[in-house]
């Protein structure tokens, strides 16, 4: 039985200091039959989670009470899986990443397209309620690749001397898609379908791969894991084993 909570509408959370823009967003989601909600600093964002269940925030960074980096690293230490698109002037790949490694869901640059903003959303919303590629359950705990063990749960790295290394949220989501997809190349649109309008020209995914590969590479035999094939995509070119 489907549960009651796939069939309400979902709840979206603009943030913005300025009225103009919030009024925008809130004006083009109305046609997507979304519970809208607004805030224009941190404090009305913390009031409004404390009061109401969200299922995604448009964040914008720059608030006249914080940062919103900030808050999304503070809302992911805290355990909360609520969407967030971050939505900033700020353009640079080193921004980007920076926000997807602190758990923002996607990111977004001023100015941006209306519509672009719809799509981004709609795929964040579709994921957060169909879940992630089911596995069976006697493999959900730890996935075996090259001389790493993947921690599924708690979404880290363990070397054989049982030394952690902690991944992004960013880095996590990337890992996953190879490891349900090994040996198969995969091109930016499918290692980030949240933004698939964008990521074919979105080299802010070369740089959270170059930090998953030195991650990686710090044990021998790891440093070749994930393959760039030229003009296709990534691979993650070893066996999965699971246990």
């Amino acid at each position: 039985m489907a549960d009651a909570s796939s069939f309400r509408p979902a709840t979206v959370l603009v943030v913005d200091d300025d009225a103009d823009i919030r009024d925008l967003i809130v004006g083009q989601l109305r046609q997507e039959n979304y519970r809208l909600l607004a805030a224009a600093n941190l404090a009305e964002l913390r009031q409004t989670l404390r009061d109401e269940d969200v299922d995604l925030i448009v964040l914008d960074l720059n608030l006249p009470d914080g940062d919103g980096l900030s808050l999304c690293r503070e809302l992911r230490a805290d355990g909360s899986d609520v969407q967030i698109i971050m939505v900033t002037a700020r353009g640079s790949a080193i921004d980007r990443v920076l926000g997807l490694e602190l758990g923002a869901d996607d990111y977004l640059t001023k100015p941006f397209e209306p519509r672009e903003l719809l799509v981004r959303i709609r795929n964040l919303l579709r994921r957060a309620r169909t879940g992630p590629t089911t596995r069976p359950a006697a493999t959900m705990r730890y996935a075996h690749i090259g001389p790493w063990r993947v921690d599924m749960v708690q979404r880290r790295l363990i070397a054989p001397d049982d030394r952690l290394v902690m991944l992004s949220s960013a880095e996590f989501r990337l890992l996953s898609r190879f490891i349900d997809e090994p040996n198969i190349v995969l091109d930016r649109e499918t290692l980030l379908p949240e933004r698939r309008a964008t990521a074919a020209f979105d080299r802010s995914i070369d740089l959270q791969i170059s930090r998953l590969r030195h991650k990686l590479a710090t044990l021998p035999g790891g440093e070749d894991l994930i393959l760039t094939v030229r003009g296709e995509g990534y691979v993650l070119a070893c066996t999965v084993d699971h246990s």
